[in-house]
């Protein structure tokens, strides 16, 4: 079908409208003609003039070109898609609608948040924000409950050059299978258990990281009502406490701001590769 059967020209005024008249020819009629479009029935405009769609076009916007050099114009490689039109109006719409819901968004608390689950990434991601702790200069602390003696990445490079911001407590001796002490893992944790509500009272600490505690609490080793009870009872408002560890208490979760838990899809221990320098530690 041809062009002129599909468009209406309109002059008035020195005004020339461009009107597509059939949404299913649009995608052919504007790479002929080299024009802009939206998508739906609308207005179209060349792509190199800067006028607003749906406006009029005036003869001297377009240099007084006829109309007919405007039908076929040379820029057609510069033509959106009907595609691309859609996702931007889709995108369009998201923004407002996001934008709606965190104009709601103004309050702000010290979170109780909670890494669970068999996945790897717990303690990993939970130092991901003591880093950005030390990055924004808030002061931080760590107390890792299980893990002991091996050296790890993140507490030889925070106490090697952050310790001023970040003070790191490793009061655990090893996993529980490697003590085989029973007594021993206890008194430790609970030492480690004081020196975490020492940190957490002080309301200097933006942020507290509990690695492993979970672990600790699901051994008995650290009583889950006690721990629950310190958090809702003398955790400073504006500090943000961070539990780390496999099988979270129920308890737990409940007072928690935040609960991730880690799902186990693939692991490469489980194909015998060993833990690596840069990804586990």
């Amino acid at each position: 079908m041809a062009p002129k059967r599909l468009m209406r020209r309109l002059i008035c005024d020195s005004r020339v409208f461009l009107l597509i008249l059939r949404r299913h020819c649009l995608i052919p009629l504007a790479w002929q003609t080299g024009l802009k479009y939206t998508g739906i029935a609308c207005f179209a405009v060349p792509l190199q003039r800067s006028v607003k769609l749906g406006c009029p076009i005036s003869w001297n916007a377009l240099n007084r070109q006829p109309l007919k050099r405007i039908m076929h114009g040379a820029d057609a490689g510069e033509d959106m898609t009907e595609e691309t039109d859609r996702h931007a109006i889709k995108m369009a719409k998201k923004k407002a609608a996001r934008d709606k819901i965190m104009a709601t968004k103004t309050d702000e608390k010290g979170l109780v948040i909670v890494h669970t689950g068999k996945g790897k990434g717990k303690s990993t991601a939970a130092f991901g924000m003591i880093f950005r702790c030390i990055a924004h200069g808030m002061p931080c602390a760590v107390v890792q409950f299980i893990k002991g003696g091996m050296a790890t990445g993140e507490r030889d490079l925070i106490a090697a050059r952050f310790s001023d911001l970040c003070q790191f407590h490793t009061m655990g001796e090893g996993f529980t299978w490697e003590t085989q002490d029973k007594t021993r893992d206890t008194e430790m944790a609970q030492a480690a258990w004081k020196k975490a509500k020492e940190l957490i009272r002080d309301d200097r600490n933006a942020m507290v990281l509990l690695d492993e505690i979970n672990i600790a609490i699901r051994y008995g080793y650290v009583d889950i009502g006690e721990v629950a009870a310190f958090l809702k009872a003398e955790k400073p408002q504006m500090t943000h406490v961070v539990l780390t560890g496999r099988n979270a208490e129920d308890e737990l979760i409940e007072i928690a701001d935040l609960v991730t838990e880690m799902e186990l899809v693939k692991h490469p221990f489980r194909s015998g590769i060993k833990a690596q320098a840069g990804v586990e530690y």
